[in-house]
């Protein structure tokens, strides 16, 4: 999957898994770290992942939620309650959090949210609360409520913020096919349409986003670049969501419900952004955002993979020290007790190859994979109730073809550490080779089965 996204930062939602159901596949990632936020309670629900490129970028800190109320791995203490040096910040206040629907620890006991801080930028994975009936309206409104109060806080501080994910909530009339009928059903104006609860928080959010009347109270600006509309401003059918039950994808009948977007003082950093509607494996598809080797910082330019390492790991974009298991943070799922200290078996084949730091476009990667059915839905598609069998990343959207409109996904961009050519796959008896067909093309054509063990064949008699 990875090798298909061509990212150095993918994030996942809806992973649908608890804790126990993590297998080396998921977690021993070859060349990759990774941090989870699991459902506390709901089986098969929720989940989001967030995959860094070892030989690209490294966070500096790490959390669970998004309201700083959840512990730490082995800690007694909450995020907002640990050490200085180990905070985000930006933490909701008490007012904030008083003001929210519902309280803290229900918010965060989900799995919809992790958080990952670069020295560049805050990096937030979520997977938002969608329409399903009146009884999940306070919890959707109040998380929407509390992640809006938490990236606020942080822009405040004075801290980049790249916000990636399924919000559940189209931004206006161009990005979705149903608005029409919707405001029909409804009996909506297109004022009314513009101002449903969800729809009027996140515009607010957005710069150029509509807002009717007066802006809410701690709402006076917006503080996020929509990133993708940034770099196509009048894109019509500029989708990432479909309804499968009626099959809406090939009339490109859907919704555009999954975003990267960043802080206003990012816009220049970035070099691309679009949707990669060919690639199939689920009802969304990939949305992602690539930054520039060289960005515009304090008054000059810097390399950006001085800004996405720990201080003293690269400087001018180039290597000066190694990834070490010291660079691993607390909520690391190769720390997780069951995973600690092992490595995954294709890990102790592999010919490490040899490092190519002259040039590293990073791109931010959200993508969803499927593992069953879920009825959460706003406007996603045609009908009242969205089906999605998801699990998003990307900052992309599950997908799995290979081919896309994008430009992005024709060119093969040059990691750093990348630059030694693979050694050939070898298939062992009993074993399927993963290497392709003649005539099939190269490497893994969709998403499908990225979890899946790779089939035993019994030997004849």
């Amino acid at each position: 999957m990875f090798d298909i996204l061509e990212a150095d930062i993918v994030v996942l939602q809806e992973t649908k898994i608890q804790r126990k159901d993590l297998v080396d596949d998921m977690v021993l990632v070859p060349g990759w770290d990774c941090y989870w936020s699991l459902p506390k309670h709901k089986k098969g629900y929720s989940g989001v992942v967030i995959y860094t490129r070892q030989s690209v970028c490294a966070p500096i800190r790490a959390e669970d939620g998004i309201t700083g109320t959840l512990c730490p791995p082995n800690s007694a203490k909450s995020f907002a309650e640990g050490p200085e040096d180990m905070q985000i910040g930006g933490y909701p206040t008490k007012a904030q959090l008083e003001a929210s629907r519902v309280d803290a620890t229900t918010l965060d006991s989900e799995g919809r949210c992790v958080i990952l801080e670069f020295p560049a930028f805050v990096l937030f994975g979520v997977y938002s609360p969608a329409t399903r009936d009146e009884t999940r309206d306070n919890f959707r409104l109040g998380f929407l409520d509390v992640l809006d109060a938490r990236i606020r806080n942080l822009a405040s501080l004075g801290k980049r913020v790249v916000l990636t994910g399924d919000f559940n909530v189209s931004r206006e009339e161009l990005d979705t096919a149903n608005a029409e009928a919707a405001m029909r059903t409804n009996g909506y104006t297109v004022d009314e349409y513009m101002s449903t609860p969800a729809r009027r928080m996140f515009n607010q959010l957005l710069e150029g986003g509509k807002v009717i009347g007066e802006r809410d109270q701690g709402r006076a600006s917006a503080v996020l670049w929509d990133i993708c509309r940034g770099f196509h401003p009048e894109r019509k059918g500029m989708f990432t969501c479909w309804e499968q039950k009626v099959n809406a994808r090939p009339g490109n009948y859907g919704s555009r419900i999954d975003y990267v977007l960043s802080s206003l003082d990012m816009k220049t950093w970035f070099s691309d952004s679009n949707i990669q509607e060919g690639l199939m494996g689920s009802d969304h598809c990939p949305v992602y955002a690539t930054i520039k080797d060289q960005v515009h910082i304090d008054g000059g330019n810097i390399h950006i993979l001085d800004l996405i390492n720990p201080h003293g790991m690269f400087l001018n974009g180039q290597r000066k020290r190694e990834y070490s298991t010291k660079d691993m943070l607390p909520m690391s799922g190769r720390l997780i007790p069951e995973f600690d200290g092992r490595r995954n078996i294709k890990d102790m084949f592999a010919r490490k190859p040899l490092p190519d730091f002259q040039s590293a476009t990073v791109a931010l990667q959200r993508t969803q994979i499927s593992y069953g059915e879920h009825a959460e839905s706003d406007d996603r598609t045609c009908g009242p109730i969205y089906q999605a069998d998801a699990v998003e990343a990307k900052c992309l959207t599950k997908g799995g073809g290979v081919e896309s409109a994008a430009s992005a996904t024709n060119k093969k961009r040059t990691h750093a550490g990348a630059s030694a050519q693979k050694p050939p796959k070898r298939s062992k008896l009993g074993v399927v080779s993963l290497s392709p067909l003649p005539g099939t093309g190269k490497g893994q054509q969709n998403l499908k089965g990225f979890f899946t063990a790779a089939t035993v064949l019994q030997p004849d008699g």
